[in-house]
Formats: structure tokens, sequence, C-alpha cells
């Protein structure tokens, strides 16, 4: 009898999801994939499917559907079965690798029915931190961080004592435009923001990267995640991107988790916790020299960052409101709408506009996040850009 553990992919064909294939290849006697899901890349799904021999899937654009699925694969449509799939009685873990708020529905699902969660959608977490949260303490399922910073910090703070712990610092890249000229920022186009200096990833978090947004989003996650205030919680530029996140403890002692920059290395951890083995790509070679430096950001290059540092600082419904509107504005940048710079100017526009209470459920979470980017698309059709 097999003892790999069975799990969900969900968000399959995205680079998340193409680097926790990369695991499961090189450990296929410790993991089995049971369901996947994808937004709309149709053929690299089947490809998945037919290669891991997936018996559940889920594909939310059908019409896209150029190649046929083999029939003896369980193909949903609907967002019920998504949070059914996610919810797999036979799954022991599910991956939550869908981009932005979309996240959010499918990862309550699997901590409700108890299931182990590694989460690499920091969303779920801005948009219903506590909901989430609170759903997995009552089921006593796992929320295990795959972001390469929090799941750092994840790897920092075992065996150690939380009372111990006095501030985390994140590290961040600095993205495609960290040595640009301010003033050359409203000239540069999305080609250039797709061009990450070290990590391959999807392009809504390449944008993210450049704007600093995907650092704000992980301030909160890490709220969440490590229950430490905005003032206990530090972000600095790292170029290299080898020395992930930082832990500093009451005594003044620091510990940093370095690896190269892939996403290999943390969904191993997350997806074989608590369990080591060989990893996919070759660790660091410290025969060669490399950049360890560190600065703090600027904040007149990196407005996002300040505007979800004061959300997190707020509470309630804004640090929702801060990922709604941001996923509008860069959207619209994709779309060539607006300009780089407009995007933090429609995220602040969104939040100077919010009038409301902090939701409690589900339902008025989804609403408000429909509110919000509801405003943040009035705004675009304003510029006329």
């Amino acid at each position: 009898m097999s003892s790999a553990k069975k799990f969900v992919l969900l968000g399959a064909t995205g680079s998340i999801g193409e680097s926790t294939l990369q695991v499961l290849r090189k450990h296929p006697e410790k993991l089995e994939l049971i369901g996947v899901s994808a937004h709309k890349q149709s053929e690299k799904l089947h490809s998945i499917i037919e290669e891991f021999k997936v018996p559940n899937a889920h594909l939310i654009c059908q019409g896209d559907q150029r190649v046929p699925f083999p029939k003896k694969t369980n193909l949903g449509q609907s967002t019920d079965q998504l949070d059914e799939l996610a919810a797999h009685p036979e799954a022991e873990l599910v991956v939550v690798a869908i981009v932005g708020s979309a996240g959010l529905r499918p990862t309550l699902a699997a901590l409700k029915a108890g299931k182990d969660v590694v989460l690499a959608n920091k969303e779920s977490l801005v948009v219903g931190g506590k909901l989430v949260t609170d759903t997995a303490r009552e089921s006593g399922a796992r929320i295990i961080p795959a972001d390469s910073e929090h799941n750092a910090i994840h790897q920092c703070l075992l065996g150690q004592e939380e009372r111990e712990l006095d501030s985390i610092i994140l590290t961040a890249s600095g993205g495609a435009f960290r040595d640009l000229p301010l003033e050359k920022l409203k000239d540069v186009t999305l080609k250039q923001a797709l061009k990450h200096p070290n990590w391959s990833m999807g392009p809504k978090v390449t944008i993210d990267s450049a704007t600093m947004a995907n650092k704000g989003l992980e301030l909160i996650e890490a709220y969440w995640l490590f229950g430490l205030p905005s003032n206990k919680m530090e972000v600095v530029i790292h170029p290299s991107s080898i020395v992930h996140a930082m832990v500093r403890f009451i005594d003044g002692c620091c510990l940093a988790q370095l690896s190269p920059p892939s996403m290999t290395f943390a969904l191993q951890n997350a997806l074989l916790f608590p369990e080591r083995h060989a990893g996919v790509e070759k660790s660091l070679d410290f025969s060669q020299s490399f950049d360890l430096s560190f600065s703090p950001p600027c904040h007149d290059r990196y407005p996002c960052l300040r505007l979800a540092r004061e959300c997190l600082s707020q509470g309630g419904p804004y640090p929702l409101a801060f990922n709604a509107a941001n996923e509008v504005a860069v959207d619209a940048f994709r779309m060539n709408r607006i300009g780089f710079v407009q995007i933090s100017n429609i995220i602040e526009e969104s939040l100077n506009k919010l009038n409301t209470n902090e939701p409690t459920c589900l339902a008025d979470l989804l609403e408000l996040d429909t509110v919000i980017r509801s405003t943040a698309s009035q705004s675009i059709a304003l510029l006329g850009h």
C-alpha cells in the first residue's frame, strides 16, 4: 500500500503549479496528485492529467478546451465544483496556487474539510485573514506557507518559543525598476515590467514585484500567519534574492533562510513538511562569491508598499480594498489603459472612497470585493487613457 501523500493542486498551469510538479517528479514515492485545476490552459492541463494520471480536474473556461480529456477524468467547471475538488475526501493536502482573490473560496473549502493547505495564494489571507485563520483553527487544519518569504520564516521559527520572537524581516528584490531613475517610471512599458531580474513568475505577480504591492500583500499575509503587528515587520531590498527572510529574537540574534531564487525550495519544504529530502535544484555554492547586501526601500519609488502598510495598520476592510483595487489596476496596466505609476494612484483613490465596516462572512467579503473593483474601474474609466 502506497504511503504517498495524496494532494490536490489548484492553479496547476501557472508558475507555482509548474514548480510543484517539479517536486512531484522528484519525489513520486512521497506524493500522489489526485486533483488539478486551471483557469483556461486546457492543453497544458490535459498534459498534466496524462502525465500523472490525475482522476479529478477542474477547468473554468471549458470553451478553451481544444483537446478531449480522458473519459475517466472527473471534469468540473462551476465554482461549487472547484470547492468540492478542494475538499476532496481522499486529499490530505491542498496546494492553493490560484492567482488573486479567486483563491479564497477553495482555500476556505479545503480548511473547512480539515485539509492541510499549502498556501501560495497570499490574497486569501489578505482578503479574508480572520475568516481563514478561524476556519483552520476550528477544523484543526494547518496552513503551511509556500511563498518563499513566509516559508523561510516558518523554517526559521521551528523549535523556537513564540514569546522569544521580536520581529521579522521580509526581503524584496526591488523588481524590474529598482535602479531606474524615478522620473522615468512614468514611461515604462508592460514588456519592461515583466522582466524580473531574478524570478520566473506569472505576469500579475511580476508586475506586483515591480510596484512592490507584492511585498505589501506579504506583510498583511505575515500578520495573519505569525501574529505580529506592523511595527514588528520590516522590508528590506536584497537584490540577489538569496536571503528570503530573517527573524530577529528578543536577545538580538537573527536567523536567516538562504536558497537560490527558485520556488521549488519553498514548495518542497511545504509539501513534504516536516520531512526533508533531496532537492529538485542545486543549493548555493559557497565557493562562489555572491551579494548579500540589504537596503531600505524608497517609498517614493514604491508607494504601493506604503499604502499596504497603512491598510495593515488600519485593519478592517482596508487590506481587502487594497488587494481588489490593485488587481483591477494591474489588469488595466496590462491592457494599456493606464500607465505604470497610475497603479498606485488607482489604489489610493479607491481606499480614500472606502466607507464600510469590516466584513464578517464570506458573502460580505465577496460583496465588498465587487464594490471596490467597481470603484477602481470607474476611476480608470475617468482617466480616459
